[in-house]
């Protein structure tokens, strides 16, 4: 790995044992997330983790603390919360969503389908796959345009994604920018851009009744450039609704 302008030099494996390795802790920190009630012990299939078992029925058992400044009145079964980040003045925002209707597979076609996201991420200028790891794993592009929203206007994001399925069916999507060494090695940033940061992020999609599922949304950004910190974290708050639009997408191609 050599170190030339601020960006990095790496090989496929070196990196594709690098990401597998940083997603471990973002995977058990979104299944930590999920857990509503009791949960039984789970393990990543191929891997050593396993998911703790909680007890979330106080609200602030681990932090979480529910935001009532959203507007949740018109669906059943939702929940926002948040919880104060180590180390940084953000927050981590969390989306806990029940979906009738619409199956675990059905719900993380459609999120994963990133030649769509557009439909339903309006800010969204482009998405392309940059690096494909392996069967599971991928790097991504995201690009936001000047006409987007402040949180996200020139700004780009270079992310990878990790796709596992737990022993019981549960399915993970771990999502969460790169070191920007690393990131500058594989995509320069564009003259005009501003790269922000996705801190450990995604998807937990739990089987829920017969065609229904539990989808647990978290999300953790960092624009980067000068936003005052306040603006971010309530601005945070609308991306965890994005699951709204994303079930609507589910049923539409029911």
């Amino acid at each position: 790995m050599s170190n030339l302008a601020h960006s990095w030099s790496i090989s496929d494996e070196s990196l594709r044992r690098f990401v597998h390795f940083a997603s471990e802790g973002c995977i058990q920190e979104l299944l930590s997330a999920s857990d509503s009630t009791c949960c039984s012990s789970r393990k990543v299939n191929g891997t050593n983790g396993h998911r703790k078992q909680h007890n979330s029925n106080n609200n602030n058992h681990d932090g979480w603390n529910r935001v009532p400044s959203i507007n949740t009145d018109d669906h059943d079964g939702v929940e926002i919360s948040k919880r104060r980040s180590a180390g940084n003045s953000f927050h981590i925002f969390r989306s806990r969503w029940l979906l009738r209707s619409v199956s675990p597979e059905q719900f993380i076609t459609v999120a994963n389908a990133i030649d769509a996201a557009k439909q339903w991420d309006s800010d969204l200028v482009e998405a392309k796959y940059i690096k494909d790891l392996g069967e599971n794993l991928s790097i991504i592009s995201l690009r936001y345009g000047d006409g987007s929203k402040p949180l996200f206007k020139n700004r780009e994001f270079i992310v990878y994604e990790r796709r596992e399925t737990m022993d019981d069916g549960t399915l993970v999507v771990a999502v969460a920018s790169l070191p920007k060494e690393i990131a500058a090695g594989l995509y320069p940033k564009r003259s005009n851009a501003i790269r922000g940061l996705l801190l450990q992020s995604g998807w937990v999609v739990e089987r829920f009744e017969k065609d229904s599922c539990m989808v647990t949304y978290v999300v953790q950004l960092d624009p980067a450039g000068w936003l005052p910190k306040f603006f971010v974290n309530r601005l945070n708050t609308k991306l965890v609704m994005i699951i709204d639009k994303l079930a609507q997408a589910c049923l539409q191609i029911n």
